[in-house]
């Protein structure tokens, strides 16, 4: 029987500069997936790459003295062998640059414009080089990209346009007919705020630097980036080309896994582009959060606050980075990392709970019975809870990797390795060697520890693929033993197994040593903030207040149905909120530091018995809470998954 296909790609990566860690997050996610659907026998096709083209690839070359390609190459090489230290098993890569991606762009948009999807034009408007991305004005923020900050630059030039706003109203039904299409459900709640404020045509091509793919009609012109970036999907299946036999099988894709930054081109351009080609649309566009430093920063070149997973992966190895990053940040919300919570992953969860479990079983086997356990064995009641859970663990880990929670699936699987550590201490096995009548049931115990092992080690297999071996291999389990269907079976292992000590899967770390190295090779900026904070306050402590003066606040969580700029005023922002009592409108100066859009979807907390009062003519029935988070930032409270309405104590 022909096997079920899955298709799952990455972003393709912008190759401008050295990679850090965020770009590792999505991408060991997709791996995670694929090799997880691949051991429960889908026909996988994992897909990333690098997107190539543009000014600031352009600009960059010119600096470095080299030319467009030279400059990608390098950077590109950089990418591929990243992938390959985090054992990455994408099944292609694609270049932008590659030139059966280039002929695929070319009639792609030539193939629009003799549909009458893409017309020629004038382009005025602002710039911004390092996203590659057109703003009008009003979606800049304090005059700058709304993106990444930085300055944008007024452009005027012929171009050609997509017509963009035709899909409004198709893009809305298809959210409507398919409410999975994007999640999480807050990046779909974005996506219809934003259309719903006006899509306006998208300029498609650029006359002011040369760094693309040629329209091969109109040569002056190449095409802009994100009309060239965006096809990657289906030209690295074949598409365009003499031999697409791998876009008809893969096709549509499964989901796209892309950073909420870049939800809006793949959620909104990409499928417009491919309902003016007249073909079918990917089943879903999962827009994950940002990797944060503990200062709750985005990563950026540009900021300095970079993680690089080179050092990371030297001091710890590749499966203590892919455990930290999978299991510490629930899937589609914005995670921290700080150097402590690394640490503290790596001693707790891999050295303390996994390593000893998997020592101390092995080490007992060899002490107990020279390393095979006997087939005669003797059950008891305080088995059972172990084996049920041990034999429901695939059942819990499927339904969480198909709704992408990689930490959920990691969760479960520690929960059994805890509760096998905790049937150590409840079995005394050092207590049942002292009396030689207790041998069976001394055996007994020691197989279910070995047969959680190796359930744990299937399961584990997509996410710590290095470290699932040594597991394996120290409790002697053959590949007939491991595969997909034995993960929900017991009584695998055979009596003849041959149960080895190794050497400890996760060495424990000296935690105060390795964090003060740490922070020395990659400074923390929460570090340095909370000094600054501290030195700034001292002095300045509030006045106290008493129990009942605490009580007169009703503190609650509101759910942010929709966001909007107030007329006539660049500072405040109006709230309607799901507050659990009906709803409410609340105006905060909240504008200088978030888009509306961002916010609606999002769960935040609010003074509910403040006296109303009208601002910019509009009455605010309460006031957002919000924290100075630094010289001139300032963050919103969220709440995101409690309940609208839940007091806040």
């Amino acid at each position: 029987m022909e096997k079920k296909t899955f298709y799952i790609t990455t972003p393709i990566y912008y190759p401008s500069g050295k990679p850090h860690i965020g770009h590792c997050y999505c991408t060991l996610a997709c791996d995670a997936i694929a090799r997880y659907k691949r051991m429960q026998g889908y026909d996988v096709m994992f897909l990333t790459g690098t997107d190539e083209h543009g000014q600031k690839i352009e600009q960059k070359a010119e600096a470095a003295g080299v030319t467009p390609q030279q400059y990608v190459d390098g950077t590109t090489k950089v990418f591929r062998d990243l992938w390959k230290l985090m054992n990455i098993s994408n099944d292609k890569f694609i270049r932008t640059t590659d030139a059966y991606h280039v002929k695929a762009i070319q009639k792609i948009f030539r193939r629009l414009y003799e549909k009458g999807e893409i017309y020629k034009g004038k382009y005025k408007g602002w710039y911004c080089t390092d996203c590659e991305s057109f703003w009008t004005e009003t979606q800049l923020k304090d005059g700058r990209c709304p993106d990444c900050g930085r300055e944008v630059k007024w452009t005027e030039e012929e171009a050609y346009f997509f017509r963009l706003s035709h899909y409004a109203d198709r893009l809305l039904k298809l959210y409507e007919d398919k409410p999975d299409f994007i999640q999480p459900e807050s990046r779909k709640n974005e996506m219809i705020n934003f259309i719903r404020q006006g899509l306006q045509d998208l300029c498609v091509s650029r006359t002011s630097f040369t760094w693309g793919v040629p329209v091969d009609f109109d040569p002056k012109h190449v095409v802009y980036v994100w009309i060239d970036a965006l096809p990657n999907y289906i030209t690295a299946l074949g598409y365009g080309s003499d031999d697409d036999s791998l876009y008809r099988k893969y096709w549509p894709a499964d989901v796209h896994f892309v950073g909420k930054e870049i939800v809006r081109f793949h959620a909104i351009i990409w499928p417009a582009i491919l309902m003016a080609l007249g073909l079918p649309l990917p089943k879903q566009v999962y827009g994950h959060g940002w990797l944060l430093f503990g200062d709750g920063s985005k990563m950026s070149k540009s900021k300095g606050n970079v993680v690089d997973p080179y050092v990371l992966c030297g001091r710890y190895g590749v499966d203590a980075v892919r455990y930290f990053l999978l299991r510490e940040i629930p899937f589609g919300s914005d995670g921290l990392f700080t150097n402590q919570a690394l640490i503290n992953r790596i001693n707790s969860d891999l050295a303390n709970d996994l390593g000893n479990l998997l020592s101390r079983t092995a080490m007992m086997v060899q002490k107990y019975f020279d390393g095979k356990i006997p087939a005669e064995r003797e059950s008891a009641a305080v088995d059972e809870d172990l084996v049920s859970m041990a034999l429901g663990l695939r059942g819990r880990c499927d339904k969480a990797v198909d709704g992408y929670q990689f930490s959920n699936a990691l969760a479960e699987i520690w929960k059994l390795v805890s509760r096998a550590n905790k049937y150590i201490d409840e079995t005394a096995p050092w207590v049942l060697v002292k009396d030689p009548a207790k041998k069976p049931r001394l055996a007994a115990v020691l197989y279910n520890l070995c047969e959680c092992l190796r359930i744990v080690s299937i399961l584990l297999a997509p996410f710590l693929p290095d470290t699932a071996p040594a597991i394996q291999k120290q409790i002697g389990a053959k590949p007939e033993e491991l595969t997909y269907d034995a993960a929900a079976k017991w009584n695998v292992l055979p009596p003849d197994a041959e149960i080895a000590k190794g050497k400890a899967l996760f060495p424990r770390i000296d935690a105060e040593k390795e964090l003060e190295e740490l922070n020395r090779l990659i400074p923390n900026p929460a570090a340095k903030e909370a000094e600054k904070a501290a030195e700034a306050s001292e002095g300045t402590a509030a006045a106290q207040v008493t129990i009942d003066d605490f009580e007169k606040l009703d503190l609650r969580a509101g759910y942010v149905k929709a966001c909007e700029h107030v007329k006539g005023s660049k500072k405040l922002l109006k709230f309607t909120l799901d507050d659990g009592m009906g709803g409410r409108t609340i105006v905060s100066g909240i504008a200088k530091w978030y888009e509306p859009e961002n916010l609606v979807g999002h769960t935040v907390a609010f003074v509910a018995n403040l006296k109303p009062a009208k601002l910019c003519g509009v009455e605010s029935q309460g006031m957002i809470l919000s924290a100075d988070a630094g010289e001139d930032d300032v963050k919103i409270l969220l709440l995101d998954g409690v309940p609208a309405g839940s007091k806040i104590r």
